[in-house]
């Protein structure tokens, strides 16, 4: 079997997070997680711009139960490229209790389409972040979506803040159902009402098949813990479409440098972002199993 060694700036994730103050409601989704691995089992992709520390679905099913979800959606990892199958193995063992996000080529079969969809997958992603992938041209991505319409399956979208009014016009005119990761990762010294950040609340504004996952203030703070600097956006967000945000932990939270977050105290986070009873079941329930779970739950 391959055998790989992790990068050695790497850093894995906390093997004993604490244990959240507060509970999550029932049926509450993880709705963004991956799995590494095991690199044994599930080799890396040659073309990988990391090599992580290996993270099993036994880990985050370990993960889930300890936090108090009760499912998860689990998104292709660039260090497996479009080498589905340590995802696919995940959602198989979920038992129907995962769904996941796929990274496939337009030159996809039918067959294995139609085996990912049987699994749970609902979705491709997009991934444009440069020190990541290398993105491709728009007729790429039209392709994908055009193997993918059939199904019903979302398209899950992966930029930076500064490339959105470049590509805003191709994300704008997707028909499918489109999520984007982290919020666009905006640039948290901005103000939240900056015209940055405004431009990825109008895309959301005027297209109504645009949803947001407000995750990961571990990934986008500058200040550090407890993340003041990221609940400002995810706040406006959560307030402005509360019928089209998600929330998931990132975890093993792949690829971060300055430090590694305690997966509990990310469920405590929630509580600051949605601060009612009502917006916490839209963002943790209702929303990712309508967005999920719901039958053709890709289709618009």
């Amino acid at each position: 079997m391959a055998s790989f060694t992790m990068d050695p700036d790497w850093l894995c994730f906390t093997e004993h997070p604490t244990k959240p103050a507060h509970v999550l409601p029932a049926g509450a989704v993880d709705a963004h997680c991956h799995v590494f691995g095991p690199g044994d089992q599930f080799p890396f992709a040659p073309e990988r711009k990391y090599t992580p520390c290996d993270a099993s679905k036994d880990q985050l099913f370990a993960l889930r139960d300890f936090l108090g979800f009760d499912k998860n959606v689990v998104v292709q990892a660039t260090c497996h490229g479009n080498d589905n199958r340590a995802m696919v193995d995940a959602l198989r063992a979920a038992g129907g209790r995962a769904r996941g996000v796929a990274s496939v080529r337009p030159d996809v079969t039918d067959d294995e389409l139609a085996e990912m969809d049987e699994a749970g997958v609902r979705g491709v992603r997009f991934n444009y972040v440069r020190r990541l992938v290398d993105p491709k041209p728009d007729a790429y991505y039209h392709g994908i979506v055009e193997r993918i319409a059939p199904l019903g399956w979302q398209v899950v979208i992966y930029f930076e803040a500064a490339d959105l009014a470049e590509r805003f016009d191709f994300f704008a005119g997707l028909d499918t159902t489109v999520v984007v990761d982290h919020m666009g990762r905006p640039d948290v010294r901005q103000p939240v009402d900056g015209p940055q950040f405004d431009l990825f609340v109008k895309l959301m504004d005027e297209r109504p098949n645009v949803w947001a996952k407000v995750t990961c203030p571990e990934r986008l703070t500058v200040a550090g813990p407890p993340y003041d600097d990221v609940v400002p956006f995810a706040r406006r967000l959560v307030d402005t479409f509360p019928d089209r945000v998600v929330w998931g932990t990132d975890w093993p939270h792949p690829n971060l440098n300055s430090h590694m977050p305690d997966d509990g105290a990310l469920v405590d986070y929630v509580w600051r972002i949605a601060p009612t009873d009502e917006a916490r079941h839209k963002l943790l329930v209702d929303n990712p199993t309508r967005l999920y779970w719901a039958e053709n739950a890709g289709a618009r």
